[in-house]
């Protein structure tokens, strides 16, 4: 069975990345995958600071990510740059924990000048630790999330339409597995 780890490294889950994170599990779940996600700002901080690669919090991730076929990385982007918290549980990941894995990048920033954050800083990181399968990024500004009266999201058509053509393709890869 394929299994998926979703790496949310926004620091809280009321944000318009949960959003479009709800949307990517959602996804996966009507396509009977195993999902996990690893909501980074609810690890323990002092072993995320400290990079305590002995946490048990962090060994318990770090193997769920190791059994993943599909890792989804969401990151909203501040200053140009995909969050702190997120790079300090990558520097937590063993050296090529991502080789042999499909990686899908997804950030949420408030303008399109941020495109390229994804391309120029998340993804040599993420090369560094082993993936040579990562989708293409799905970037999404953040007036294209609408937060509901009920606490919910909705997001504009054409980014969905964007961030389905990429799980779709990711579909494929689930079937195969």
């Amino acid at each position: 069975m394929t299994k998926v780890v979703i790496i949310n490294g926004s620091n809280t889950r009321d944000s318009r990345v949960t959003g479009v994170h709800e949307k990517v599990e959602l996804f996966f779940k009507a396509q009977r995958v195993a999902v996990h996600t690893n909501y980074v700002h609810e690890l323990p901080p002092a072993d995320l600071i400290k990079a305590n690669f002995a946490s048990e919090a962090i060994i318990a991730e770090n193997k769920l990510v190791e059994e993943a076929d599909i890792v989804v990385i969401i990151t909203p982007i501040y200053k140009a740059s995909y969050t702190g918290i997120l790079k300090t549980y990558l520097d937590l990941l063993p050296q090529k924990a991502l080789e042999g894995k499909t990686i899908l990048p997804i950030a949420v920033g408030g303008s399109i000048g941020h495109l390229l954050a994804l391309e120029y800083a998340l993804k040599p990181v993420l090369a560094v630790l082993g993936a040579t399968d990562i989708a293409h990024s799905v970037y999404i500004i953040d007036k294209q999330i609408i937060r509901l009266e009920d606490g919910g999201f909705a997001v504009e058509e054409e980014a969905i339409k964007r961030l389905d053509g990429e799980l779709n393709k990711l579909q494929q890869i689930a079937t195969v597995n």
